[in-house]
């Protein structure tokens, strides 16, 4: 629709002479197009109606368009006599009546007829009356202004003529960026209109020009330190090209010359439109403007009305396009059926193209070679060598162009006779002939006019046009938009005959979006599969290769993510030779070199997808060697691609040249071996850990290899009655190349397979049977004796087998894990006195083999058999550890194990109280031990259920030894427990060890308190702390002064040492440290004067710096309580406390205390 621009209107028609009571319309020629109402006008009407006549009352057009004389008083058109007014009258009533473009026709017609009035040209030359504003109708409250629909000129005194988003791909989006008038305030309505410097907000597209543009000037002006400030302070622009702007328009000029030109800018015209009316001011008809209307509507009303005759005459106008539109959509889909039958049809003998070969060569090519034709991926690609399309065009056949790659088409098209044209019956010369075709104002100088000067008349010459327009397109196109190029650009690529233009296109692909997502990459990708498939591999390595090479170190990414993705996208359609020599040394390249994550991890991808099309063994080592490498990333996600994509594609491989079992397996284990042989004075349990992920990934492969390589795989049979598997029969894969199903091939096979399998080794055994002999006989053994190696101490190694043996256990199913696993851990686990003779090398069951062997294996199923073979195991290695006075180590680590998982915590207990009520004092010591393992991660409802009474019973055990071993247990609770109720059930049980006269002699009772106290008196309760820690630390250090047995005493204060180092990270109330903290460090300190001066000196000085502090705490009570450890801030205490704790001979766990805080 065109705008209307009330600014331009001239009258170029001749003024028609009426009487004046003669009804007033204006009349036009049908060549002449009706003016549009302006844009964003909601009073306008449309643009097929009638044109409007003038209006000079307060009626205004209906929104049909159908216009009439509103007379002002209408009874008295007839008979009353004329009376005629001023022309100013009539002036001041259309601009009060806010008729705006009645009176610019009204100010035009008086320009004309020399009688000019100032009303009019001081209202009209006023660019402050012509704001603009929005297009949504007017508020309730809110009576147009003088210039409200309108929009405003552009002015010399605003940037409105710099409009960079006027031209661009986005359409018009004036109306979807500007400000709706129904979220501005009033006020803000009043001051917009009032004052003309006020412009609407600045929208994105403009923001981003302006910001270009600043930056430029900012460079060229040798501003650079404001450029880069000013480009930090907009990062999500690219300063460098202009393109990323978002404007599909050429770069402006710069600021400079901006704001030299900006009052000479000219108006765009496709603002404007030239529209003429007339009337003769002596025509109007005198009672038409004689009198006032008898009753005026209210003026509110009458426009609100309009807005809503206005909008419901759109909303008809919107519903017959969206059905116009909807029966177009039908159509072209019926087309485009017609199409895809057409072209997946032979084409028709009957089309005359000259040759009735044509059609004869290709369908003898289709029959000869049925598979030569590539498959259509549901009619996403066609052959385009092969296949031709024939124009359903209902034309006559002189005007169809059939697309034929044959040469007899282009013969035929090219030997087609000139087209004749009239010849004028004329003698004028070729001069004045070729001198008045000059004025035709054709351009052919320019490389696009000399495009379009000539026409491709056959498909070479489109091809040979689109390899030289293309590149000249594609900058022109907005980023967020070229992926739409790819189609044409691919096809332009695959068909055009010369390998430099082709070259060009290729490249243009791979540098098309700067910075590619994941979708735009998927784009090209698939494009890049597509012409692969098309032109086939030597092209493929001569033309698309290169591409990425190009790319492989591009400072993007994004780009170098697209090389990756894209070697493994075209894998399957390189030569065998490149697959395995050049793409894989890419790739092993960027995997070493490349610092994004996410490159790596497509490099992962795309090395798993060569492993699975290479077909030369000598690449094996390498393989090899890019599967450790991918394993030792920093990265979580590569290592996760690695395990999800890699190993299975090279395990696959290893299984067909037979290497898995005799080389890949081997290997792996070899190097566990050899870390740990390394390890002795220090394991690197990340090495660890990549080998044994490794190998359990290989599990699932293993697996197939056993199950294909049976006896009874030649007699499997997919039938219909086979049962389903079960959905925990296996570990959850990974991924699905991980699924010992994908593996196989399906899940019914699977299924037979197994049936086949569990009846073989149940009832038939494992004879002949090589590749589960090897399991059994040589990986197995192997296995269990790295166990044995490592350090039962390490949790992180017995967790990593753990799950290793679990998931083994597991994927082989439960009558392997019966038959052939647990007896193999049985017999080395025999269960006596012997087997923990440390002196005499037999200390198995001290070693990280019962851990694994209880919590990888017992636990793999979780039957009631089973789970009484785990309780009877955990039983057994409790009483003939503590018997045997073993360490428990591997009893403790079990515990911790199990006791991660909620499921086995009533199953630990049941082996704890079994513990409990033992006949022998030495079990019951160790189950106490156990407790302080168990209540950490174990709810308080079973603790206060099973555990506290079981330390209870414990506490009153005729062995003083006994009850000695709960005060851990006890002091855990304190430290992680919160019901009031059982923290004063723990603390009396500890007051009566502390108070109750039989244990005042209990040196080795004290010891453990005082330990205890140590350990959980930083993270306890604060009142706990406070009203029992540090009072009955304070009658220790008191009664230690007194102690005659000078070896006590030195053990006693070592301890209530490091105690006291550890409490003082703590925040103390100035009552408990002035009753209880100081003059239990005074206590101390006396007896390190005489048994370790080291000590002495530091206590000396926190003793100090504690009074210090004391004595300011009484001018600042405010400050609540403090950190004692954070009082040793003077110079000469931190030296001698530093100095001297160097030279301290007491236990590094004394020294990592003395800076523990409370967590």
């Amino acid at each position: 629709m065109a705008s209307v621009n009330p600014f331009n209107l001239s009258d170029s028609e001749e003024e028609a002479e009426r009487r004046p009571n003669e009804t007033v319309h204006t009349e036009r020629s049908p060549s002449e197009g009706a003016p549009g109402p302006p844009p964003g006008n909601p009073f306008s009407p449309p643009p097929d109606a009638e044109p409007p006549t003038l209006l000079l009352s307060s009626n205004r057009t209906s929104p049909s368009g159908e216009g009439s004389v509103s007379v002002a008083a209408t009874s008295a058109m007839a008979g009353t006599a004329e009376t005629r007014i001023s022309v100013d009258g009539i002036a001041a009533q259309l601009l009060r009546d806010q008729y705006i473009l009645t009176a610019l026709e009204f100010h035009t017609e008086l320009l004309e007829a020399g009688r000019e009035l100032p009303r009019l040209r001081d209202y009209f030359s006023n660019p402050g009356n012509f704001e603009r504003q929005s297009g949504t109708p007017p508020a309730k409250d809110q009576v147009l202004g003088p210039g409200g629909p309108l929009h405003r000129a552009g002015s010399i005194s605003t940037l409105d003529s710099l409009d960079f988003a006027r031209y661009s791909d986005d359409g018009n989006r004036e109306s979807d960026e500007r400000v709706a008038e129904s979220e501005v305030t009033s006020q803000e309505r009043k001051n917009f209109k009032s004052s003309p410097e006020i412009q609407e907000p600045i929208r994105p597209l403009e923001k981003r020009a302006l910001n270009f543009l600043v930056n430029e000037y900012l460079l060229k002006h040798d501003h650079k330190l404001s450029s880069i400030t000013f480009s930090d302070e907009n990062d999500d622009q690219d300063f460098e090209l202009w393109d990323d702007v978002g404007l599909n328009i050429p770069k402006p000029p710069d600021l400079l010359h901006l704001y030299r030109n900006c009052g000479v800018s000219v108006p765009s015209p496709r603002d404007t439109v030239d529209v003429s009316v007339g009337v003769d001011f002596g025509d109007l008809p005198g009672n038409c403007i004689a009198q006032d209307p008898p009753k005026k509507p209210d003026l509110l009303h009458q426009q609100q009305t309009e807005v809503v005759q206005e909008l419901e005459y759109q909303i008809s106008l919107l519903t017959n396009e969206k059905q116009s539109l909807a029966e177009q959509i039908k159509k072209l889909q019926s087309e485009i059926q017609t199409l895809k039958r057409t072209v997946s049809s032979p084409p028709p003998a009957t089309l005359d193209l000259g040759s009735h070969n044509i059609s004869n060569s290709t369908t003898t090519t289709s029959s000869i070679d049925p598979l030569s034709v590539p498959p259509t991926d549901n009619g996403q690609y066609l052959d385009i060598r092969r296949v031709s399309e024939p124009e359903t065009n209902p034309d006559p056949p002189s005007s169809q162009n059939i697309s034929h790659p044959h040469p007899q088409s282009h013969n035929k098209l090219k030997s087609r006779p000139p087209v004749q044209f009239d010849q004028p019956n004329r003698k004028l010369s070729p001069a004045f002939q070729q001198a008045l075709l000059s004025f035709c104002r054709m351009c052919s100088d320019s490389r696009l006019g000399a495009e379009v000067s000539r026409i491709a008349d056959s498909e070479e010459s489109v091809m040979l046009m689109l390899g030289r327009c293309l590149p000249h397109i594609v900058p022109n196109v907005l980023l967020a938009k070229r992926e739409e190029l790819i189609p044409l650009i691919l096809c332009t690529a695959c068909l055009h005959p010369e390998p430099k233009e082709r070259d060009q296109l290729l490249h243009i692909l791979f540098n098309l979006i700067k910075r590619p997502d994941d979708e735009q990459r998927q784009m090209i990708l698939t494009g890049c599969v597509a012409f692969a498939r098309h032109v086939g591999p030597t092209r493929v390595e001569a033309e698309l290769l290169p591409q990425c090479w190009e790319q492989i170190n591009h400072k993007y990414p994004e780009r170098r993510l697209l090389v990756a993705e894209s070697c493994g996208a075209l894998a399957p359609y390189l030569p065998k030779e490149i697959r395995s020599s050049l793409v894989l040394s890419m790739l092993q390249q960027m995997l070493a070199e490349d610092k994004a994550d996410m490159v790596r991890e497509a490099v992962v991808k795309s090395l798993g997808i060569i492993m699975g099309y290479i077909d030369d063994p000598d690449k094996y080592s390498q393989g090899f060697e890019l599967m450790l490498l991918s394993l030792g990333d920093p990265s979580e996600r590569v290592v996760s691609a690695v395990h999800q994509v890699f190993i299975p594609a090279f395990a696959a491989w290893t299984t067909e040249l037979g290497t898995l079992q005799t080389a890949l397996i081997p290997s792996l284990l070899a190097r566990i071996e050899k870390l740990l042989m390394q390890g002795e004075h220090g394991l690197d349990e990340h090495k660890l850990h990549v080998f044994l992920s490794a190998l359990q990934s290989l599990t699932p492969p293993l697996f197939a290899v056993v199950l294909q390589s049976a006896p009874f795989t030649s007699r499997a049979k997919v039938t219909g009655d086979i049962p389903a598997i079960e959905v925990t029969r296996f570990p959850r894969p990974a991924s699905p190349l991980q699924d010992v199903a994908t593996i196989i091939g399906s899940r019914e096979m699977l299924s037979a397979l197994l049936l086949l399998y569990d009846y073989q080794l149940e009832h038939e055994g494992t004879t002949g049977w090589d590749s589960l002999l090897w399991v059994v006989n040589q990986l197995l053994p192997q296995l269990i004796e790295i166990v044995g190696r490592i350090n039962v101490t390490s949790s992180t190694c017995v967790h990593e087998f753990s799950r290793f043996f679990w998931r083994l256990c597991r994927t082989f199913g439960k009558i392997f894990t019966n038959t052939k696993v647990k007896p193999q851990f049985q017999e080395i686990l025999r269960l006596s006195e012997e087997n923990v003779d440390v002196s005499a090398g037999n200390d198995i069951l001290t070693k990280a083999t019962v851990p694994i062997y209880a919590t990888g294996v017992l636990t793999c199923y979780n039957q009631d058999e089973d789970r009484k073979l785990l309780v009877g195991f955990l039983e057994d290695v409790m009483t003939t550890l503590s018997l045997s006075y073993a360490p428990l180590d591997s009893l403790k680590a079990s515990f911790v194990e199990l006791g991660a998982n909620p499921v086995y915590h009533e199953l630990l207990l049941t082996v704890l109280w079994y513990g409990v009520v033992h006949t022998s004092a030495l079990v019951r010591c160790t189950a106490a031990r156990m407790f302080e393992l168990l209540v950490k991660g174990v709810n308080e409802t079973l603790v206060a259920q099973r555990v506290v009474p079981a330390l209870i019973t414990l506490s009153s055990d005729p062995e003083i030894s006994v009850r000695i071993s709960t005060i851990p247990a006890f002091g855990t609770i304190m430290e992680t427990v919160t019901q009031k109720e059982l923290l004063e059930r723990v603390k009396m049980q500890l007051a009566s060890f502390l108070e109750d006269p039989q244990y005042q002699d209990q040196h080795s009772l004290h010891m453990e308190i005082i330990r205890t106290f140590g350990r959980v008196g930083p993270n306890a309760e604060p009142r706990f702390r406070d009203e029992f820690v540090l009072p009955h630390l304070h009658k220790l250090a008191l009664a230690n002064n007194s102690q005659t047995v000078e070896s006590k005493r030195i053990d006693i204060a070592t301890q209530l040492f490091e105690a006291y180092s550890a409490l003082s990270c703590c925040f103390i109330s100035e009552e408990v440290m002035v009753n209880h903290f100081l003059p239990g460090l005074r206590c101390l300190r006396a007896d390190m004067e005489q048994l370790s001066p080291e000590h002495e000196v530091i206590l000396s000085s926190m003793i100090k710096e504690c009074e210090i502090k004391v004595e300011n705490r009484g001018m600042a009570d405010a400050q609540g309580s403090m950190s004692i450890a954070s009082s040793l801030v003077g110079e000469d205490a931190k030296t001698k406390f530093l100095s001297k704790m160097g030279q301290l001979t007491t236990s590094g766990a004394m020294l990592a205390n003395v800076f523990q805080r409370k967590k």
